[in-house]
């Protein structure tokens, strides 16, 4: 579901990204009012399980693959308006130290997974709680948030070719339409990849249901939180699973891989011109890989470094703000 770099126009990406930032300025000051102080230390950390989670690849027959988010859990745990600036900053970071999402559509991601997913997914935990108990809320809430980012991210992907062509009528962007996009992204998300999010939403809130209760109340008191970071260790040392799943998520191909895609009944036979003379940037990290590491330690070398600064961010944003 990362859009990767020059799948969207300029102009789209540029729409999207002044959409989120009154919204990210409106969470800040909401984070600020709501989230109680003593919780706030550890939004990193929870910052870090949507990180984490990101990274879990897991293969779909056809060759893509997919992956949970975690937003709607972070959402449960801290609120809407903190899940937003959580996974926000897990996107950014993501994006620009090991190239998963593209920096000029930063905007739209956080669109669809930091606002969208997380808003939307709580929402439904919230109107189902009481009637169905926590767990069944979160199931629900957490596979109908991923679904709403991952519909609107295919919509965001097949607009492209209908409003961004060449003097051929080739696209310029993303070259495969609504009636492409719009099935080809939603059929592994209806299926494994919200089965994923929900797993993996449970899991985490009966885990830390046992080991840290109060982490689960709003009048959080716990002053170790030992048990949510023990689980983010856990979780960076199981990463190299995500290496398991071959083949490259729907709509995050390579440029030079397009003109051999066929799901428009024959190869594409072409690169886009906006993505082939679009805007460069290289990470460093690209795909988590590190030059002269075997690729499961890379892999952990960048859960471990992800996870740092997620930890550190917002660390530095409590201090800024005089929140703690």
């Amino acid at each position: 579901m990362h859009i990767p770099e020059n799948y969207l126009s300029p102009s789209t990406c540029a729409v999207l990204g002044a959409v989120m930032v009154p919204i990210w300025w409106t969470a800040v000051k909401k984070v600020k009012e709501e989230v109680p102080r003593e919780k706030l230390p550890l939004l990193g950390i929870a910052a870090a399980f949507s990180f984490l989670s990101m990274m879990f690849n897991i293969p779909l027959p056809g060759g893509t693959t997919g992956h949970a988010v975690g937003g709607t859990l972070i959402a449960i745990l801290f609120g809407p308006y903190a899940a937003c600036l959580a996974v926000s900053v897990a996107l950014f970071i993501q994006a620009l130290l090991f190239g998963d999402g593209g920096i000029l559509a930063f905007g739209a991601n956080c669109f669809n997974m930091a606002f969208l997913l997380t808003f939307s997914g709580y929402f439904i935990y919230d109107k189902l709680k009481n009637p169905l108990g926590n767990f069944a809320a979160a199931a629900i809430g957490s596979y109908v948030g991923i679904n709403i980012a991952s519909f609107f991210a295919a919509v965001e992907f097949g607009l492209q070719p209908l409003l961004f062509t060449d003097a051929a009528g080739h696209a310029l962007y993303c070259p495969y339409p609504l009636s492409i996009s719009i099935p080809a992204m939603m059929i592994g998300h209806l299926t494994i990849f919200g089965l994923a999010e929900v797993i993996f939403t449970v899991f985490v809130l009966a885990y830390l249901k046992k080991t840290s209760p109060d982490l689960l109340q709003e009048n959080y008191s716990s002053k170790g939180g030992k048990s949510i970071y023990a689980l983010a260790a856990a979780l960076i040392v199981l990463t190299p699973l995500g290496l398991l799943a071959e083949g490259t998520a729907w709509g995050e191909w390579a440029p030079e891989e397009l003109p051999e895609q066929d799901f428009l009944g024959t190869v594409l036979g072409y690169i886009p011109a906006g993505m082939e003379n679009g805007f460069e940037f290289e990470s460093l990290f690209p795909d988590y890989t590190v030059a002269g590491l075997p690729d499961e330690f890379a892999y952990i070398l960048s859960a471990i470094i992800g996870t740092a600064l997620l930890i550190m961010s917002f660390k530095i944003f409590v201090s800024v703000l005089k929140i703690d």
